[in-house]
């Protein structure tokens, strides 16, 4: 007990800075999902093409080359940012190029009879995506993007290598202090976990209320 109270003070701040990584990096990812995704669908040529490169170069180099690069290469082109911004903006975008496949393969299962029906009642393309394809879809996207999440989690640890101070940096250097390895990777092992578990349970609730919500839509 004398030594979990050593160690957890300085894992509970970093756990605080791995937290604020997680959900601004899932905020990022979200919206570059949605986006990337339905741009990858677009009627305009270029848009997709924009689209389809940020997809393909974050899904084709490794997230920890991303981050150094976002850390230590833009400041030399004139454009510097904080260790927590360079996080979050770089794993979000990175999860993102992800979850832009999952939105972009769950629409695209929809029937064409949807998109048919949605035109024959006079809606537009932006309408029929988003009040038709979109709402179908959602239930089909969820458990992989859960998936992207916890990955993005995951890919938080990354962070500790531009100086951000989150879990993983947290517990290296109570280490390299205490020299209590198995004690502190442990407890890194059964966080990381623990946050694992909370994103699945959180994602299988969504997925549970969207599906009913359906089922009710339906039955009216």
């Amino acid at each position: 007990m004398a030594a979990l109270r050593e160690l957890l003070p300085p894992l509970l701040e970093g756990l605080g800075v791995t937290v604020q990584l997680a959900l601004g990096g899932s905020a990022v990812a979200v919206l570059a999902a949605l986006f990337g995704g339905t741009a990858r669908l677009a009627r305009s040529r270029p848009i997709r093409w924009a689209a389809a490169a940020y997809v393909e170069t974050f899904r084709g180099t490794s997230a920890l080359v991303q981050l150094f690069w976002a850390y230590f290469a833009l400041p030399l082109l004139g454009v510097r940012l904080g260790p927590m911004t360079t996080g979050i903006a770089v794993l979000g975008l990175n999860a993102g190029a992800y979850g832009a496949e999952v939105v972009r393969g769950a629409v695209r299962a929809v029937p064409r009879a949807q998109l048919d029906a949605g035109r024959s009642l006079g809606l537009n393309e932006r309408q029929i995506l988003w009040r038709v394809l979109f709402p179908q879809a959602l239930p089909a996207m969820l458990p992989p993007g859960g998936n992207v999440l916890i990955e993005l989690l995951k890919n938080t640890a990354l962070a500790s290598l531009i100086t951000l101070g989150e879990l993983t940096f947290q517990s290296q250097v109570l280490r390299a202090e205490t020299l209590r390895t198995v004690e502190i990777f442990t407890l890194l092992l059964l966080t990381y976990f623990g946050l694992s578990l909370v994103v699945a349970q959180a994602i299988g609730w969504l997925e549970r209320r969207v599906r009913r919500r359906g089922h009710l839509e339906v039955a009216r």
